[in-house]
C-alpha cells in the first residue's frame, strides 16, 4: 500500500465515505486534533516504560485503551453525519475514564490551589494532551451534526482523566506539582 495519494496536494481530504472537504474543515480539525492529542498520549506512555514504579503497569495500560478509544473518536469525527461509523463510542468507555479517574484521585492529595503543568516527563506529557484534548472538545462542539452525543462527553471526561492521571504519575514517580505563583 502507498502512503502518498496525491489526492490532497490541492488542499482538500476525503472523509470516510469519501466525501471531499477542505483540509480546514471542522471535522478534518476536530479528528486531526484528536489525533495530535493521542500522539502526545503515546509520548508519555513512552516515558513510562522504562519508569521505576510499581504502578506503571496499570497507567501504561490505560493509556493504552484512552489512545485506542480516541483513534475510534476522530473515526466517529471523520464520518458524515447519517452515514453508519465502523465503531461507535459507547457509555461503557466514558465509565472507565470515571473509575480510573475516582481509583486514582482517592490516593492524591487534596488540591489547594492551581498548579502549572510539570513534573516528570510522563506527566508533563499528560497535561500536554490533556490541553490537546479541550481543543479537541472545543472543535467537535462547532461540529452541527455529531451523530454520537457521547463524542463529546468523552472528550469532557478525557481531559479530566489526563488531568488526574498526570497527577497520580507525578505522585508515583516523584515528579514536582508546581503550584501557580500568585505574587507575580
Amino acid at each position: 500500500m502507498r502512503i502518498y495519494t496525491r489526492s490532497g496536494d490541492k488542499g482538500s481530504t476525503s472523509l470516510i465515505y469519501g466525501k471531499r472537504v477542505k483540509k480546514n474543515d471542522i471535522r478534518v480539525e476536530a479528528y486531526g486534533t484528536c489525533d495530535e492529542a493521542n500522539s502526545v498520549v503515546g509520548v508519555a506512555r513512552s516515558h513510562l516504560l522504562n519508569a521505576e514504579w510499581d504502578g506503571k503497569d496499570q497507567v501504561i495500560d490505560a493509556l493504552h485503551k484512552v489512545q485506542t478509544v480516541l483513534f475510534h473518536v476522530g473515526a466517529e469525527l471523520a464520518t458524515p453525519s447519517g452515514k453508519e461509523v465502523m465503531w461507535k463510542l459507547k457509555q461503557e468507555h466514558i465509565d472507565f475514564l470515571e473509575k480510573q479517574i475516582d481509583e486514582w484521585d482517592q490516593n492524591l492529595e487534596e488540591l489547594k490551589n492551581f498548579i502549572l503543568p510539570s513534573g516528570h516527563p510522563a506527566a508533563a506529557s499528560l497535561h500536554v494532551a490533556r490541553t490537546i484534548v479541550r481543543r479537541a472538545e472545543r472543535m467537535a462542539v462547532a461540529i452541527e451534526d455529531v451523530d454520537n452525543e457521547l463524542v463529546l462527553q468523552y472528550l469532557n471526561r478525557l481531559s479530566d482523566f489526563l488531568f488526574v492521571a498526570a497527577r497520580y504519575v507525578n505522585q508515583g514517580l516523584g515528579g514536582e506539582e508546581l503550584p501557580l505563583n500568585t505574587d507575580v
